[in-house]
């Protein structure tokens, strides 16, 4: 038997726990900052991304029933006293600005009607833009974690491996067993920074689309109904 070999197998085996948990708790400090953090990033994440899906479906069903009571035949007047006695959201919102706006200017009394259509359009678009903002809170937040999430787990990744050459060069040992634990850990950083990026990413993209279909939808009731009150001015002028 080759000398070599027997003194290599005389050695002992190097065992390292390579589990999730015990790579975390052997990295660099810097390293164990970066994925705590982006741990932290994909909680919220996931929080925002459970809010956003209630709030756009409770928002999609509001609309729904808004226009079922709105093209129902029902008085807008009475639609308006319904809706005005209590605060509203989305397209119900749209349509109270447009109709205090409309009362306003007849019970002043005035016989000109010039600019109305503007103001009832400018008051519209006030509150459609209220409503978007109000449906695109904290998406930039989603943004940020899908952009950001890989290069800040890389940021961990390389100073992992910055960490383990440096203790290669301490102990001047260039065994696979020795180089191995540290490769480990700093690529652990890059899977977290993964982990916290992609959904991010996908609820992000899923959103912007779910927002600029209800802004569509909103944009679409105040021409239609812009339309009709313009045709309600010029009955009465």
């Amino acid at each position: 038997m080759n000398p070599a070999d027997v003194a290599q197998s005389a050695m002992p085996m190097v065992s390292a726990d390579v589990s999730l948990v015990a790579l975390f708790w052997q990295a660099h400090w810097i390293v164990k900052s970066v994925m705590l953090g982006l741990i932290g990033c994909s909680v919220w994440v996931w929080a925002i991304a459970i809010d956003k899906l209630l709030l756009y479906s409770r928002t999609k069903r509001a609309m729904d029933r808004f226009e079922q009571a709105f093209w129902s035949g029902e008085s807008i007047d009475d639609l308006y006293r319904t809706l005005s006695a209590k605060p509203t959201h989305s397209m119900a919102a749209c349509f109270v600005a447009a109709m205090r706006e409309w009362k306003r200017s007849f019970e002043s009394h005035s016989r000109s009607f010039a600019g109305l259509q503007m103001r009832i359009e400018k008051v519209m678009n006030v509150s459609i833009a209220r409503e978007v903002e109000r449906l695109e809170r904290r998406l930039l937040v989603l943004a940020t974690v899908g952009s950001a999430g890989p290069f800040v787990g890389l940021f961990g990744t390389v100073w992992g491996i910055m960490s383990s050459f440096q203790s290669i060069a301490a102990s001047k040992n260039t065994s696979l067993a020795v180089v191995a634990p540290g490769i480990a850990e700093a690529l652990f950083a890059t899977a977290v920074g993964l982990i916290a990026a992609i959904p991010a990413t996908i609820f992000y993209n899923k959103f912007t689309s779910e927002v600029n279909r209800q802004t569509q939808r909103l944009e679409g009731f105040a021409d239609e109904f812009s339309a009709i009150l313009s045709r309600q001015i010029d009955e009465r002028a």
